[in-house]
């Protein structure tokens, strides 16, 4: 039997482009450099075409790998015995932060008005996460993960005279 889980949040980057935004995208950029292409055939200035060739690679460049990018994943896992995180690419998944609940704290750096870090610790280990979440969003999750993590320590290490079998 898997141990309960206190927090199992998968982060991922939000895209509000579509494949299909894309395609039409590009389509209208690539209908916008004809246009001009024609234009400057007319008025005889050949030279000008292969560059918007170019601009046209370059976007398409541009956007595919903001695609690529948006496929990462954070899961941030809690359990009574370990908080892990796992991070995943296009290529896969791997394990990049394991440390017991017991010894691991959670920070929150604000150094500006619209800036939010979240970091665990651990002694002098530290690592970042929740990257991809908007600084407001940081905030709310590196409460939640303040709050899994007690609830974690709370059920392996209980506190006397708390709890169901406390008298009143």
């Amino acid at each position: 039997m898997a141990p309960p889980l206190y927090m199992d949040a998968l982060i991922k980057p939000n895209r509000s482009l579509s494949r299909r935004g894309l395609r039409v995208l590009l389509g209208v950029v690539v209908a916008c450099n004809l246009m001009i292409a024609v234009f400057l055939l007319g008025v005889g200035a050949p030279l000008v075409l292969p560059f918007l060739g170019l601009d046209v690679a370059a976007i398409w460049l541009a956007l595919n790998a903001s695609f690529k990018a948006a496929e990462r994943r954070e899961r941030v896992r809690v359990t009574a015995q370990s908080i892990t995180v796992s991070r995943e690419d296009e290529k896969g998944a791997r394990v990049v932060w394991t440390s017991p609940t017991a010894f691991t704290g959670v920070d929150l750096d604000q150094p500006g008005e619209h800036e939010a870090r979240v970091r665990l610790r651990i002694h002098r280990r530290r690592l970042t996460v929740a990257r991809a979440l908007s600084p407001p969003e940081r905030v709310e999750f590196a409460a939640a993960l303040r709050r899994a993590i007690g609830e974690a320590r709370a059920e392996r290490y209980p506190l006397p005279g708390v709890g169901a079998g406390a008298q009143a």
